[in-house]
């Protein structure tokens, strides 16, 4: 966390050096620095949302039927219960998994009191509104609590099941990475390296 935290810095210090003994610029910061957590938690529940109405769809509709074609056989719609992580691994890990999950939302809302970007704002909602959505089955379904099986049923071809909350996570992570390649900190600052 301390390594996350020595990333983002903080806003306040960065002003204050530009700024001066003036606190005019430091107290327009904040409002602009309130949107962006506004931004970050409406992107999150927005993430959380459809993927939790996604999955309680696909419980009432789809499973126990047979998958549905979407597009030919290149990508259909089929009910999957996955105790493990991304392919299935790991189905012994739940609990650790629901561990790392819990770990990374709580990194996600102690950083948002230093997050002035919109980009890093939506990346970070997405991870947590994916997080929040993996985590749900992981407490609410069965076999019991912290061991429960994910709702998964995007399935292309050739390629593992999943569902929103995956797709949240690594549009998250691919545009975490992206931003990172550009230079831009999750506190506004642009670094030339």
């Amino acid at each position: 966390m301390a390594e996350a935290e020595r990333v983002i810095g903080t806003p306040d210090s960065a002003g204050a050096d530009e700024a001066g003994a003036d606190e005019t610029p430091v107290l327009e910061e904040r409002p602009r620095g309130r949107r962006k957590i506004v931004a970050l938690f409406v992107v999150a529940v927005l993430a959380y949302l459809l993927d939790l109405g996604s999955k309680m769809l696909v419980v009432a509709r789809l499973e126990g039927h047979e998958p549905i074609k979407v597009i030919g056989d290149l990508l259909r719609f089929e009910a999957v219960r996955n105790p493990g992580a991304a392919f299935g691994m790991g189905e012994a890990f739940t609990i650790i998994f629901t561990v790392i999950a819990v770990a990374v939302i709580a990194v996600i809302i102690r950083l948002a009191r230093k997050l002035y970007s919109l980009p890093w704002a939506i990346a970070l909602g997405l991870l947590l509104g994916g997080a929040l959505g993996n985590l749900t089955d992981r407490i609410f379904r069965s076999p019991g609590v912290f061991e429960g099986a994910v709702v998964d049923f995007i399935a292309p071809a050739h390629f593992a099941v999943f569902n929103l909350a995956d797709s949240a996570i690594v549009c998250g992570g691919i545009l975490i990475v992206l931003l990172s390649f550009r230079g831009l900190d999750p506190d506004g600052t642009v670094h030339k390296d």
